[in-house]
């Protein structure tokens, strides 16, 4: 097994969609980016990356490159299991933790999840999935949104 840790942060902006986990939030606000700014794939893709040994998600995929503007960040995380995969690993268990004041993710939890779930290739019950508020301090929750991000992976065959 091997474990890696990710994390991201994105200002809130208007005239952005808010993406996160893959899917798109309704909120009159959304992050800024050059990709689609998905906080939560972006500190999930570095935590796969990361267990595996391999280079960051701003090396593999720099904002300076034009073929990522608006790019969908699922289409990181797809590269990055493409990537493991070829190292003859795989994602077992990831674990996040989204920050942010607005909006509530309550409603959206499970879908957030099982989206995942399937970007991943894995089970439901094997992502964990947190929304957790700064109570109004700090920049990440009012004015962004920050994600962590364990990822456990696994050598195929173990």
């Amino acid at each position: 097994m091997r474990t890696g840790l990710g994390f991201d942060l994105h200002r809130l902006v208007e005239g952005r969609r808010l993406v996160l986990c893959g899917l798109e939030i309704p909120f009159e606000k959304g992050l800024l980016g050059h990709s689609d700014a998905d906080v939560a794939l972006h500190a999930l893709t570095d935590a796969i990356l990361g267990a595996a040994g391999l280079p960051d998600l701003g090396s593999l995929f720099p904002d300076t490159d034009p073929r990522f503007k608006d790019a969908p960040s699922s289409l990181f995380l797809r590269e990055a299991l493409r990537l493991i995969s070829e190292k003859g690993l795989s994602v077992h268990q990831v674990d996040l933790v989204l920050i942010l004041d607005q909006p509530k993710l309550a409603p959206y939890r499970e879908k957030l999840r099982e989206n995942l779930a399937r970007l991943l290739g894995i089970p439901p019950d094997r992502v964990g999935l947190k929304a957790k508020t700064t109570e109004g301090l700090g920049f990440a929750g009012g004015e962004a949104v920050a994600a962590w991000a364990v990822a456990v992976l696994a050598e195929d065959g173990a």
